[in-house]
């Protein structure tokens, strides 16, 4: 297993922990929620002595996205990450060399971008982009969006 496949795996299993992490509401009393599997991503919520099963789902758009959007998208994303400064951030900025990023971190931006958009990017194709402009191309081919 390659260190990139290493770092993919721990930031979707750290997601996913995220994800499940949450404190429910439900009719003005509190809920107990736990993990029912840690294979699954179904959390088992207690109301009252009866057990609920809740999934843990992200929905995205079928509608097609303009290349304006997926700009936004993949700069607010970029931007959202710690050692970016805003400054220096703009479509064209190289990621190691403009902004200082080292191969982990650019691995956590090819991750992020993975969750942003629901699909897996290759990490043939993960090596390539190393630019904002080079990764709103490639969503933008993937999703058939040309202007």
């Amino acid at each position: 297993m390659s260190l990139t496949q290493i770092a993919r795996s721990c930031g979707r299993i750290a997601g996913a922990a995220n994800a499940l992490r949450v404190t429910a509401v439900v009719s003005s009393s509190v809920c107990k929620m736990h993990m029912s599997n840690v294979n699954t991503p179904a959390i088992n919520i207690l109301v009252n002595q009866s057990i609920y099963k809740s999934y843990v789902v992200r929905n995205y758009s079928s509608g097609k996205r303009s290349m304006e959007e997926i700009k936004d998208r993949v700069l607010k994303v970029i931007s959202s990450y710690d050692k970016v400064t805003a400054d220096k951030l703009s479509v064209d900025s190289h990621f190691i060399n403009d902004l200082g990023l080292d191969s982990l971190d650019h691995v956590e931006v090819i991750m992020a971008m993975e969750d942003e958009f629901g699909f897996e990017i290759p990490d043939s194709d993960a090596e390539k982009l190393l630019k904002p402009a080079d990764i709103i191309k490639y969503v933008a081919d993937k999703e058939d969006i040309y202007e």
